[in-house]
């Protein structure tokens, strides 16, 4: 079966999107679009795993809690390694800021 990444992607939505593509006891692999969304303020990813992220199409910003911010374009990606605490400060809306995350040990 061959899939395309960019298949089924709303053109907007109030909501994120995640899709989880592929998942085993090693790896999950997820798409996410994120539709001009960011994380809440005050809150922290601080999670168990690493984080290797692409960046499919759109910006971003990725804010450490040390106060280091990382911005993304389209083809750009970023290693976050697990317990590094997290969030995502900006997503741009058009065109939508779609992710490509893997996450493992």
């Amino acid at each position: 079966m061959i899939n395309n990444i960019f298949e089924i992607i709303q053109p907007t939505s109030d909501k994120e999107l995640t899709d989880v593509l592929f998942q085993n006891s090693n790896i999950e692999i997820e798409r996410i679009v994120s539709y001009g969304l960011t994380t809440p303020e005050g809150f922290w990813y601080n999670q168990d795993k690493n984080e290797w992220v692409l960046l499919l199409t759109g910006e971003a910003e990725i804010e450490y809690k040390n106060g280091e911010k990382r911005y993304l374009k389209a083809g750009d990606y970023l290693m976050i390694p697990s317990h590094q605490e997290h969030r995502v400060s900006f997503t741009s809306k058009q065109p939508n800021a779609s992710w490509l995350c893997f996450y493992f040990k």
